[in-house]
């Protein structure tokens, strides 16, 4: 056994070192980025979060659950990683003592039974494992198989480790059983193994033991280095990036501007003497926590599976993306980390090619290598339309929408290289307070003719001292065509409901979320704070809104700039005044009229399938109200389509791409509303005015081709009022 100790600790001096270096290399890069002290702040916050995190995804594994039969197989081979780590206590006493125990608990026949079932399910685990990669090839698949782009070879060589892990401890704990040596009863496998060995001379059982103990061993160091080297870092870095996530997940805000992890204004700007980096233009610009981020891919692609840019057609996979941005960053990782200019000079030449790579600018070939041109193509960066899925499905709580809107920042604010349609978005928004350009007399036009007064604040009435809320009407149910209808049935339901609510009329401007997402920040700042004084001056404190996007701005970034309000989507405070039988739906929902018929209540389709706005659902977890509003129609069935809830697909409008062009493989609209088409449902439900625009033109492109005419499209507000109210919809209505 003398021999066995020699090699076993060669092994280590030959292996640990290889780790040591990388993982030095790995915190020093990391460590490198710019500071986000929000992760940070608030230790006793930040600790209970960091907890829950470890408990619910890290070792319940929540998120991978999610994926039954791989989610099942992860989480079983990640346990067998927990309580096989006691086996390698076992293995390094071993080389110093044959019979050694773990001292207290060595001998406790729980533990071995839980050693050797939980290694007997880890081989069923990467069976499993290998199952899934085999049903999902690449080859097979092509563009739907959510490994296109991963380094399959590298996983297929960790199945391999983690198989060898396991039969090499059967190996050596049975010859060790069949000495004397291992002597754990719970260990059922081993001890069946020893029994089995049993025959064989005692020379060569000894040798069995300890080649058995060194192949253990060896294979884990390799398998160590093979870890750190690899996307397989993120079995390690995967709980450091959920202990420091936004939470309770990075939706919602978008994160404020930063300069050297200070938010910044035009104002701060301006007094600065140096002229700062705005936003993320090169690698070393991103926070030591999307370093982290991108060291964390563990490449399963299930954001690249659920992104609706990937899904028709276009250049954008969120775990291509920060797969790209880690590579570069490794690459250019030596000259960040060298500092000065002579030692820079002396960097290999792949160093030094990576560090000259723009991080944004036009790709060749393949732009995980340093020929690659840019690191990411523009089109990669103007696909995504911040939806929100791929952070929702990350298994470790990549920030994926953070990162893509940094670096819009510094091509928007810095090089002023966006897309031309957003030129006059930003132009609108700058000069009119709103995307389309309409001036601000123009905001209460949605008002006329409606039976009863909407007082609006600084004309009507001085502030909301006695109103219920201010209804925040926003700029497409003030402006839009279509979304001014579901504006005209709210405000007829609030008064139904006896709700007492005003509106700012022209005192209200865009919210400035598409300008935000576009990575206009100044623009938003501007609009915000105008809306934030005008909402302090009225007094406003609880504020209903239509649209998801307003919803989501008012409530989540609103604050940052000192505005906090209790924020309701219309859904939801409808939903509680029918609970409260404020509101009593009594007939069964008449439809809206179109240009050839008007059909009346008894004669309407009662299927309904509702599309959850990404910035509702995802962005902001409101995914019941809507559904038990629409549940609480008489006659109403819902239908959900396959991609529904926390799954639900884009309608394409989000991230500002409401606005732009959609040159690149297939429509996102047309493929959503193709998936509502699919159900059969008379009635397509919406709660966004971005998305009833969306799907509305998808439809419309539908019945171009003499199909679906009976189907609309219809805010879930104007199906209540239809309901609420006695008589049938009139021909003409607004309502």
């Amino acid at each position: 056994m003398r021999l066995v100790l020699i090699l076993g600790i060669l092994l280590n001096l030959l292996a640990l070192p290889i780790v040591v270096r990388r993982l030095v290399f790995l915190v020093r890069l990391i460590t490198s980025g710019q500071p986000a002290p929000e992760r940070l702040h608030g230790a006793g916050a930040r600790v209970a979060t960091a907890i829950k995190g470890q408990i619910v995804e890290v070792f319940g594994q929540r998120k991978l659950l999610k994926w039954t039969v791989p989610g099942v197989a992860h989480l079983v081979v990640f346990w067998a990683f927990m309580i096989l780590s006691t086996v390698y206590v076992e293995a390094y006493g071993a080389l110093f003592k044959p019979d050694f125990e773990i001292p207290i608990i060595g001998d406790w026949r729980i533990l071995g039974f839980a050693q050797d079932t939980i290694a007997l399910l880890a081989l069923g685990g990467i069976i499993a494992f290998g199952a899934v990669r085999f049903a999902n090839s690449p080859a097979k698949l092509g563009r739907k198989s959510r490994f296109l782009g991963s380094h399959l070879g590298g996983a297929w060589l960790v199945l391999f480790f983690i198989f060898t892990v396991l039969w090499t401890m059967f190996l050596f704990r049975g010859a060790a059983a069949a000495l004397g040596n291992f002597t754990n009863e719970g260990a059922w496998v081993s001890q069946a193994i020893g029994r089995w060995l049993g025959g064989l001379s005692h020379g060569t059982l000894e040798f069995l033991e300890g080649l058995g103990l060194l192949l253990h061993i060896g294979v884990m160091l390799a398998f160590l280095i093979e870890v750190v080297h690899s996307k397989h870092l993120h079995i390690f870095a995967g709980p450091v990036n959920v202990a420091f996530k936004r939470p309770p997940v990075a939706l919602g805000a978008a994160q404020p501007l930063m300069v050297n992890g200070v938010p910044v204004t035009m104002e701060d700007l301006e007094q600065m003497e140096e002229e700062p980096s705005l936003g993320a233009g090169k690698i070393e610009d991103f926070t030591w926590k999307g370093l982290l981020d991108f060291s964390t891919c563990t490449e399963c692609g299930r954001c690249q599976s659920q992104c609706p840019a990937w899904n028709t057609d276009k250049p954008l996979s969120p775990k291509l993306m920060i797969m790209n941005l880690r590579d570069h960053a490794y690459a250019k990782g030596p000259w960040i980390l060298a500092g000065e200019e002579a030692a820079r000079a002396a960097l290999p030449e792949k160093a030094l090619a990576a560090a000259e790579r723009p991080l944004v600018g036009a790709t060749e070939g393949d732009p995980s290598q340093p020929s690659g041109g840019a690191v990411i193509d523009p089109d990669v960066l103007w696909s995504c339309v911040t939806c929100g899925a791929c952070v929702e499905q990350c298994p470790v709580d990549i920030e994926h929408v953070d990162h893509i809107i940094e670096m819009r920042r510094y091509q928007t604010l810095v090089e002023g290289a966006f897309p031309h349609e957003l030129g006059g978005l930003f132009k609108n928004m700058e000069n009119k307070g709103n995307p389309w350009g309409m001036g601000a007399r123009a905001r209460l036009d949605w008002a006329k003719d409606l039976p009863f007064e909407v007082p609006v604040v600084g004309t009507d009435i001085e502030n909301l001292d006695g109103y219920d809320y201010l209804f925040w009407v926003g700029c497409a149910g003030a402006y839009e065509d279509r979304a001014k209808k579901t504006t005209r049935a709210v405000a007829e339901l609030l008064h139904l409901a006896d709700v007492k609510f005003a509106v700012l009329g022209n005192g209200e401007t865009c919210t400035g979320d598409s300008a935000r997402r576009a990575g206009n920040e100044f623009l938003f700042q501007m609009l915000a704070q105008q809306n934030v004084e005008a909402l302090g001056e009225a007094g406003a404190t609880k504020i209903v809104v239509t649209c998801a996007h307003c919803f989501n701005t008012l409530k989540n970034e609103y604050p940052q700039l000192g505005g906090s309000y209790e924020v309701l989507h219309h859904t939801q405070l409808l939903n509680r005044l029918v609970r409260e039988r404020r509101l009593v739906p009594v007939a069964r929902p008449a439809a809206q009229p179109t240009q050839s018929t008007v059909r009346d209540v008894a004669s309407t389709a009662d299927t309904v399938t509702y599309h959850d706005p990404c910035y509702l659902g995802r962005h902001n977890q409101v995914y019941a109200p809507p559904r038990e509003l629409i549940e609480t129609l008489p006659g109403v069935t819902l239908k959900e389509m396959p991609r529904h809830g926390e799954r639900s697909f884009c309608c394409g409008a989000g991230g500002a791409r409401m606005w732009m062009e959609e040159k690149l493989g297939s429509r996102i609209n047309t493929n959503r509303t193709d998936e509502a088409l699919a159900t059969g449902a008379q009635r397509i439900a919406v709660g966004c005015p971005f998305c009833k625009v969306m799907l509305t033109d998808g439809l419309t492109e539908r019945q171009t081709e003499g199909r679906f005419a009976d189907v609309e499209v219809v805010d879930i507000a104007q199906m209540l009022l239809a309901a609420v109210k006695t008589e049938p919809v009139a021909a003409g209505s607004q309502a």
